[in-house]
């Protein structure tokens, strides 16, 4: 006896699926549907309230069984965007795979094996799929979404309570949340567990304007999100208004709730007032075969008809009953046909993460690294680097007519592309003579106390970065050294990048990527107090957060922890979109495995030298974290490191902030210009970070790790405007009663 598996309170709600020349119509009858090898699949929420639908009542309730159906073809979707379109529908064959003379298709949608459209074709009844023609076009799956809509004056235009009962699926509780819109709006989505009542949750948000809404963030303004129940197979949502949106309607006519995969859910204030023109917003369903366990069906394979091809393919769903097959990593095919084979990663750069060699392994693959390098050899964690011998392979001495000689290692290193640039490890005289004009005093745009750097401009028109010893001077070609070893061991979109070295000249050379807006002490201390910068706050904390991340990653992921030993804002450059790129590593130091500190002769600029290696000389990380306390305190205050309050008199800017939060005068140090564009508590947050930073003892300053994780933190976190006041509730609700009835 067949039976339709999804039925619809309001009729004229019902969800129409289209398909182009056929309709699927299928009729379930027991067991559970198989999901394909990719494992997920997604239905449609249509929030345009017009959906288009076919034109008799039980055409549509055939074509609501196959909503599901559809799904099969929806696995390969990987759209990130806000909104997504339908998924292709039809991925490759040797992905779905059928049997030998079966269809494979039905119009442009495939039917992977356990489904089939004919005797033979299926794994067993359960999954037969009848293929019929039909005039829709074009195809598009609906599922209703509710929502409530009012007038100016209050008047309700639209209404709909739609409720969905799945026979053979669940919502999937780890992928999808219950999302609510509307700044007048409660929402309660009640869940049957079987036929009885199971539990009702939602909740409510109220505003009362849209400029109290944070964009990109269901946070409880405007929308709120509660998750789904394992289990969830049958449920109703309904909507509520507090005062039919006479309040508010002039930006938000309507309240809306549905469900959603919250990975694919943007929300943006435009949808208080433009969500019905959303087009589709996605849900992810789970389901499996039987109702027992892998371990159960794999015993007695012969007696329970087991699904999958192979013992390792079987595994345990966890929302709801019964087993999935799927294809171990490293293998590809169809788990219930054919069986799995293994994948030649190598032979698809997509498809590894080797930087040099790769080597072809069952079921995966080996990265290495070519004669002359080590470490890994993979692209997104330790890649290959050039051997420490070869980078200490440096002879200096003294030739004819009183020339230096640097025979360097790296020469041997290939020349290859990266992103469209040519890496060169060496550079000849005459296209560095000829790139800065003969070093044209006019072409210097930095100096250091160990070279000068020119702006240059090479014969196919790219820009570059020329920094040049000052003098023949053992210490300063060992920094040169010292620069090129270490940035050899540093791989971050936020460092600097050394495209090559040039030795054949009286004095060293290195070459690098050419940062276009200068330095961060410039950007911060070239405007006077009295002229308004052009710049923001946000765009301060994002500066600090982003070379926080380079210091905790030359902290802790460099393949050699490395202190940078020289953090300061003239060393922090800005590209085109203000991002920032730490340069500079001329004084770093790598840190051998073991060692949490180095003895060395103290290095560094005034101002931003810890107090603590200064009195020791024991370089440690947490002497990098005090210079960047100094750095972040320059963004909040816009004050030199060491800067003169009254002619003569000379203050170091970290004592002058510390003494100034001792004695609660905060806001009278900080720039005017940021006390007023931006959010107190965030300031504050951000200056008591600098003050952690700051502490005298290093074991008592937090690593650049901690400081990195607080600063994105920070940035991410939505202040409520000063002024504003605004009422939200959100809260679940797990008796019997209605959502309205406890406001």
């Amino acid at each position: 006896m067949r039976r339709e598996i999804i039925h619809q309170k309001n009729k004229k709600h019902l969800i129409g699926l289209e398909l182009v020349g056929f309709t699927f119509v299928a009729k379930i009858v027991r067991g559970k549907f198989v999901r394909t090898p990719t494992g997920r699949h997604r239905v449609i929420h249509a929030t345009t309230g017009t959906s288009v639908v076919p034109n008799t009542q039980t055409l549509m309730l055939m074509q609501l069984t196959l909503i599901e159906l559809l799904l099969l073809a929806a696995a390969t979707s990987s759209q990130t965007t806000q909104l997504i379109p339908p998924p292709p529908l039809s991925p490759p064959l040797d992905q779905v795979g059928v049997k030998p003379g079966c269809q494979d298709k039905c119009g442009n949608v495939s039917i992977p094996y356990p489904f089939g459209t004919t005797p033979d074709c299926y794994y067993s009844e359960d999954f037969l799929i009848t293929c019929n023609d039909t005039h829709y076009d074009p195809p598009k799956p609906f599922l209703t979404e509710t929502k409530d809509c009012y007038d100016k004056s209050g008047v309700s235009l639209v209404s709909n309570t739609p409720y969905l009962q799945l026979s053979k699926f669940f919502i999937s509780d780890t992928d999808n949340v219950f999302v609510v819109v509307g700044c007048d709006t409660s929402a309660e989505i009640v869940v049957f567990q079987g036929k009885e009542y199971g539990y009702t949750g939602g909740c409510i948000t109220k505003c009362d304007s849209i400029n109290f809404v944070a964009n990109y963030s269901c946070s409880g303004v405007g929308c709120c999100q509660t998750s789904i129940a394992k289990d969830t197979s049958y449920y109703d949502v309904r909507v509520n208004s507090f005062k039919n949106h006479t309040d508010v309607w002039y930006f938000n006519p309507c309240s809306y709730a549905f469900i959603v995969e919250e990975s694919k859910f943007n929300f943006s204030s435009n949808m208080l007032t433009d969500l019905i023109n959303v087009e589709v917003l996605p849900v992810v369903l789970d389901w499996s075969i039987g109702h027992e366990t892998c371990s159960k069906v794999v015993r007695n394979k012969r007696v329970m008809n087991y699904a999958c091809h192979g013992d390792e393919t079987c595994i345990d769903v966890k929302n709801g009953p019964g087993y999935r097959c799927k294809c171990p990593d490293g293998y590809r095919g169809n788990p219930y046909l054919e069986g799995c084979h293994d994948i030649n990663e190598c032979e698809d750069a997509n498809l590894n993460k080797c930087k040099q060699k790769c080597t072809n392994t069952e079921g995966g693959y080996a990265c290495s690294c070519r004669k002359g390098y080590h470490s890994k050899g993979k692209v997104d964690g330790e890649g290959c680097t050039p051997n420490p011998t070869l980078l200490v392979q440096i002879i200096v001495g003294n030739v004819a007519n009183g020339k230096l000689l640097v025979v360097f290692g790296l020469q041997k290193m290939e020349a290859h592309k990266a992103e469209g640039e040519v890496l060169q490890a060496k550079w000849r005289t005459n296209a560095t003579k000829k790139a800065t004009n003969n070093y044209n005093e006019s072409k210097i745009i930095g100096r250091g106390g160990f070279g000068t750097v020119y702006k240059g401009i090479l014969v196919d028109g790219r820009v570059i970065a020329i920094k040049k010893s000052k003098m023949v001077d053992q210490s300063q070609i060992e920094q040169f050294i010292n620069e090129v070893l270490v940035l050899s061991q540093i791989n971050h979109r936020n460092v600097v990048k050394l495209l090559g070295c040039c030795f054949e000249t009286q004095v060293p050379l290195l070459v690098y990527e050419y940062v276009t807006n200068g330095t961060l002490f410039d950007y911060i201390h070239n405007t006077t107090k009295e002229s308004k910068p052009n710049t923001s706050w946000e765009i301060h904390l994002k500066i600090a957060s982003e070379t926080a991340g380079v210091l905790s990653y030359l902290h802790s992921a460099a393949s050699v922890p490395i202190i940078h030993r020289d953090v300061k804002s003239t060393n922090i450059l800005l590209d085109e979109n203000l991002t920032a790129k730490v340069s500079d590593f001329g004084a770093s130091r790598l840190v051998p495995l073991g060692q949490v500190q180095l003895s060395t002769m103290v290095q560094g600029t005034m101002g931003y030298l810890d107090p603590e290696y200064l009195q020791t000389s024991q370089l440690t990380e947490k002497s990098d974290v005090y210079s960047f306390g100094v750095v972040l305190v320059e963004l909040l205050t816009r004050k030199k490191a060491v800067f003169f309050d009254k002619p003569g008199e000379q203050i170091n800017l970290a004592m002058y902030f510390l003494s100034a939060l001792k004695d609660d005068r905060l806001l009278q140090v900080l720039d005017d210009w940021i006390v007023t564009e931006a959010n107190i508590e965030q300031l504050k947050e951000v200056s008591m970070l600098a003050k952690r930073c700051l502490r005298v003892k290093g074991e008592e300053r937090p690593t650049m790790q901690e400081v990195a994780m607080e600063l994105e933190g920070l940035r991410r976190m939505t202040f409520i405007p000063k002024g504003e006041v605004f009422y939200i509730t959100a809260f679940t609700n797990n008796l019997r009663r209605k959502l309205s009835s406890c406001v």
